[in-house]
């Protein structure tokens, strides 16, 4: 199977980039995984979106994944307490 693109928004740049190295490196390493697998062990399918969600303990990244483009689309990164509130 092929790799896929990983594609993160501004938004979730901003996000990555105000937490803890510690933190981020975890994140990151999640990030990259989701290149080789899309549908890792744990990932959800959010309601009410077209959108995927896995979790790095109290973190939650959201991500749209496009197949025919091979492209996984990284729309937020934060604590579990924030990330599904409306922006």
């Amino acid at each position: 199977m092929p790799d896929y693109q990983i594609l993160i928004s501004k938004t979730a740049q901003k996000q990555l980039d105000e937490l803890p190295d510690q933190i981020t490196e975890k994140l990151i390493t999640s990030i990259w995984q989701l290149s080789k697998n899309p549908r890792p062990s744990g990932y959800i399918k959010l309601k009410g979106r077209d959108a995927y969600r896995i979790r790095k303990g109290d973190y939650r990244i959201i991500y749209e994944i496009i197949d025919k483009l091979l492209l996984i689309d990284i729309i937020a990164i934060g604590q579990r307490q924030q990330i599904y509130k409306k922006r």
